[in-house]
């Protein structure tokens, strides 16, 4: 049972590495006052929409604890530590990212590793933060309360937090960027990041508000969410050893994490994408090794069958970031040939694009199927969650990479309003390449981790309900029997399967309504406030970001309402069976929408890159406006729409283990 206290102190080492990490960056140069100034902008409006965010939901969390407290007070303290845990890692990666643009803009002024070096570390930050905190609140909350079961909630709180943070972080960065493309690149013919355009410091904002603060929260309450379900699991199959071993995985995934961060440096002539990749692979490659020692020494005979289970998570990590690049990537044929296709206009390179993320579902579906069918044969149910938790050990790295990203895109945009040399604008644009690819994988691998997520928690969920009195008619030798004949069960699986399709029309409609403000805000800038085109007038910057927030808050609302509401309604109304239908399908068509989704956007905005680069005749060419519009519609694909799914059938999974004890036979 001390092993236990690794958990919490390795969650602590975490923090502390992360305080280590934003001290280093703080003291970098934060380069001349205009750099400073723009640097300042970002960060007030980031800060602003997150305190907007939070204190809008604060009635909602005060309810739920609530409620909460009524059935359980220990579900109540469970849910608020998940919820603040959540919105905390927020804060401080939020902090790091858009208080270190500025200073990597400097640094690349003097060479790409110290630019590198910078942005990565910031994006650390992140990492550290989101790994630490969901470990050390899991595993303290069950140092104090000894049981998995009453700290389920955990998950719920960091679900309900990040499917908030998404959806309103993708709704923010969406407005501000279809408004500042389709007026500033289209209509003005003005270049991105370009300080004339109103929307500039919005576009920036968005990039740290959906990118860090969203893609952070999301594999928070998936950190949290696969730790408790395999703690649950483990707990009736091996007893004590099966709790404390998936802690005891997140501290060597924290280890492995920290390690690698040293691996992570260039030349000035070197490719930053094999730099992160080494950090990536580096924690791959120790947790393996770390993780086949913990095993023997927790499991002994039957270790290898839980640490095949593990390693089928690490290779999904592999094979899902493989298979994103391949589909995403303008150095490969699919993004290439939505480019070629934009050649005879926008309504071509839709066509392709749309079918290149039809097609890209294929491969990581089957992927998934192999893991999971590999992870049960070697250790039952219990090996599905420890594939799960395999995965996501790597959180802190994977976390870090993708928050790199809006840093290396702020730096360039901070290069290109300072007015700074075109040197350093190469230096901010290879790294916002890299940083282009790295979100791309990072959005695969919260895919990913998603699905066997979701999975881990139907099996938790399952095993509750073989503990309710009230549903043994629904028991075969035990465990939870769902009969497809059941009229039931089907009606579940159709109301689960559409529940993200429409929460996609929600997010799709928020993101046009709030562009269609920002758009007439933008137009009204250039027309009524004298010499905005001439450089001699300044932009109303704060108006954008104001409107770009008060959409997102205001639009986040209903798919939350209707994200939280239909498990509950399902499962009470219709009963259990209806409720593991609807998990079921909620998981296979979110799962698959989100690939979808996130790979026909990714390919959109680099097929876009690719004509940028010169191919087709370049920018200002009628195939380079079509490429334009082609990746305006994939921007809410990949960072709104997309990214929704994940924490979506997450919550749904979380509710249902919470309410699963309640429920009736009908």
């Amino acid at each position: 049972m001390e092993l236990v206290y690794i958990a919490p102190a390795a969650g602590i080492v975490a923090l502390i590495f992360a305080a280590y990490l934003m001290t280093s960056v703080l003291k970098e140069d934060p380069g001349n006052q205009r750099m400073q100034d723009l640097s300042q902008a970002i960060f007030e409006g980031a800060m602003a929409y997150l305190n907007r965010q939070y204190r809008t939901l604060v009635p909602f969390t005060v309810v739920i604890t609530a409620i909460l407290f009524f059935i359980n007070h220990v579900l109540a303290i469970s849910f608020l530590v998940g919820a603040v845990c959540s919105a905390l890692a927020g804060y401080i990666g939020m902090t790091s990212t858009t208080k270190s643009n500025a200073r990597t803009t400097e640094a690349a002024r003097t060479s790409l590793n110290k630019a590198l070096g910078v942005s990565f570390r910031a994006g650390a930050v992140m990492g550290m933060s989101v790994v630490g905190l969901g470990l050390l609140g899991v595993s303290v909350l069950y140092i104090i309360f000894g049981d998995p079961e009453v700290i389920n909630s955990f998950a719920f709180g960091a679900s309900a937090i990040a499917f908030f943070a998404r959806i309103g972080g993708g709704i923010f960065t969406k407005a501000a960027d279809v408004g500042a493309d389709l007026v500033g690149k289209i209509e003005a013919g003005i270049p991105e990041d370009d300080p004339r355009n109103p929307a500039v410091i919005a576009d920036n904002v968005g990039d740290n508000v959906g990118d860090t603060a969203g893609m952070g929260a999301d594999l928070f309450e998936s950190y949290g969410a696969t730790a408790i379900a395999a703690m649950l699991i483990g707990n009736g199959l091996y007893g004590v050893n099966g709790v404390i071993f998936p802690l005891l995985m997140g501290a060597v995934g924290i280890a492995a994490a920290i390690i690698s961060t040293f691996f992570v440096r260039t030349g000035e002539d070197g490719n930053p994408q094999m730099a992160l990749n080494y950090g990536l692979w580096g924690t791959n490659l120790i947790t393996a090794v770390l993780a086949y020692f913990l095993a023997n020494y927790i499991f002994g005979a039957k270790a290898m069958g839980i640490f095949i289970a593990i390693l089928c998570g690490l290779v999904v990590n592999v094979l899902v970031g493989m298979i994103t690049e391949y589909y995403t990537s303008n150095a490969k044929p699919p993004t290439k040939h939505i480019a070629d296709a934009s050649q005879t206009g926008a309504a071509t390179n839709i066509i392709a694009g749309l079918a290149t993320g039809l097609r890209s579902t294929g491969l990581p579906m089957i992927v998934f199927c192999i893991a999971i069918a590999v992870a049960y044969s070697q250790a039952g149910i219990y090996g599905i969650s420890m594939a799960a938790m395999g995965m996501l050990c790597t959180a802190g790295m994977v976390v870090a990479v993708d928050s790199f990203g809006p840093v290396a895109d702020n730096a360039g945009g901070i290069a290109e309003m300072a007015e700074l040399g075109p040197e350093v604008r190469a230096t901010t644009d290879k790294l916002d390449s890299v940083g282009n690819t790295t979100a791309a994988i990072a959005k695969g691998f919260a895919i990913g981790s998603a699905a066997l997520t979701a999975l881990a928690l139907f099996t938790a969920f399952s095993g509750e309900i073989a503990k309710n009195p009230k549903l043994a008619a629904l028991l075969v030798n035990g465990h939870l029997s769902i009969n497809l004949t059941e009229p039931n069960v089907i009606i579940g699986i159709f109301l689960g399967a559409t529940l993200p399709f429409l929460v996609c029309a929600f997010t799709m409609e928020a993101v046009g309504k709030a562009a269609f403000e920002m758009i007439a805000e933008v137009r009204r800038q250039f027309r009524e406030i004298p010499g905005i085109m001439e450089g001699t007038g300044r932009p109303d910057y704060a108006r954008c970001v104001d409107i770009s927030t008060k959409a997102a808050i205001r639009e986040m609302l209903l798919p939350g309402i209707f994200a939280v509401g239909s498990p509950l309604l399902v499962g009470f109304i219709l009963g259990a069976q209806s409720l593991a239908g609807f998990l079921a399908g909620a998981t296979a068509a979110g799962v698959l929408l989100a690939i979808f989704m996130a790979n026909a956007g990714g390919a959109w905005d680099n097929a876009k890159k690719y004509i940028e680069s010169g191919q087709y005749g370049g920018k200002g060419t009628p195939t380079h406006a079509a490429a334009v519009i082609g990746d305006t519609v994939g921007d809410p694909f990949k960072d709104t729409c997309g990214p929704a799914m994940n924490p979506l059938i997450k919550v749904a999974g979380t509710i249902s283990l919470i309410i699963a004890p309640l429920l009736m036979h009908i």
